[in-house]
């Protein structure tokens, strides 16, 4: 075969289009070489883990106090009836309503004079030392022995009387503490005891009555105040307490997450698990009856999406509950 040479266009393009070839493979292999290296670096790469926002506070050791709050009138502990031995028309009154009296002191006289015949006035007298708080008789009028002249209170003594719901009957028993409020004395609080028991239940509202002494320092407080009172039904002490917003419930397990720092990585924090045994919950306060310690970090907000072990930042730590 006879070569033939090329004219100098054909040798142009000739050597054009062996570079066009040697430029494709270099780029085909500059393309691979960047894909490997994007896969090597991806398989390299760990996971980020998910850290959850929380707030925490201590469990505590104290006491926690059961109640019954309930609401009633303030009355005289002792109030008698004054009445006369004598039926006829009251002439004197010998006290008025607020008086103090001892016992024979004479509160009114009666007369029981009738037309044509003429008494002696008969005097009534106190029965009992104590304040006068009411007069139903007045002067004029015309009473019989069947009609009270005063009323009176023996001495400082008030007790409330307060009617209890059916349902917790079983809760009461005498001399039960009492704290007792009144919006007479704002923020101030008076103790008394549960003193009377009735020993039967109304049957038209279901209630039954129990009567509470007050203490009345300096007898400061009045018949006819309105009281609010709390009957201490139950009281634990050294028990563990949390909120009871730190409480969870999920799939018939009852737990808290407590804060620990990571065996793994020191410097992050874990949630971990603790099954536990509820005990009475007061106003928002819980007993622990197992399965936690005092003083130990608790997760009060954002742990219901929680698992074992998950990463957390505490965003805030919130004070603990008082021990009382």
């Amino acid at each position: 075969m006879k070569n033939f040479p090329l004219s100098t266009p054909a040798r142009f393009a000739a050597v054009l289009f062996a570079a066009v070839i040697v430029l494709s493979g270099a780029f085909t292999g500059c393309n691979r070489s960047a894909d490997a290296g994007a896969r090597d670096s991806g398989a390299s790469a760990a996971p980020e883990v998910p850290v959850y926002a929380v707030n925490t506070t201590t469990a505590v050791q104290g006491q926690i106090r059961d109640y019954l709050a309930l609401s009633g009138d303030i009355v005289a502990g002792s109030t008698v009836d004054a009445y006369s031995d004598v039926a006829g028309k009251v002439t004197r009154l010998y006290v008025s309503v607020g008086s103090h009296v001892t016992v024979g002191d004479p509160i009114a006289a009666v007369d029981p004079s009738k037309p044509g015949m003429t008494y002696v006035p008969g005097i009534t007298r106190a029965p009992l030392s104590g304040t006068v708080v009411a007069l139903p008789a007045q002067v004029g009028m015309t009473i019989s022995q069947s009609v009270p002249v005063a009323r009176l209170t023996g001495g400082s003594a008030l007790e409330i009387r307060l009617y209890v719901a059916e349902r917790f009957i079983s809760k009461m028993a005498l001399s039960l503490p009492c704290e007792i409020s009144l919006d007479a004395f704002p923020g101030e609080t008076f103790r008394g005891s549960v003193s009377e028991i009735s020993p039967v239940v109304d049957p038209a509202s279901r209630t039954m009555e129990v009567k509470v002494n007050v203490d009345n320092p300096g007898s400061r407080l009045k018949a006819g105040m309105f009281a609010k009172a709390r009957i201490i039904t139950e009281r634990k002490d050294l028990i563990v307490k949390i909120p009871a917003s730190a409480l969870v419930r999920r799939f018939g397990e009852t737990m808290v997450y407590t804060v620990e720092t990571d065996p793994q990585d020191p410097a992050f924090q874990i949630a971990r698990k603790k099954a536990v045994v509820p005990g009475i919950l007061v106003d928002g306060v819980l007993e622990i009856q197992q399965g936690l310690a005092p003083d130990e970090e608790i997760i009060v907000r954002g742990q219901s999406f929680l698992e074992d072990g998950a990463r957390v930042n505490v965003i805030d730590r919130l004070a603990p509950l008082s021990v009382e």
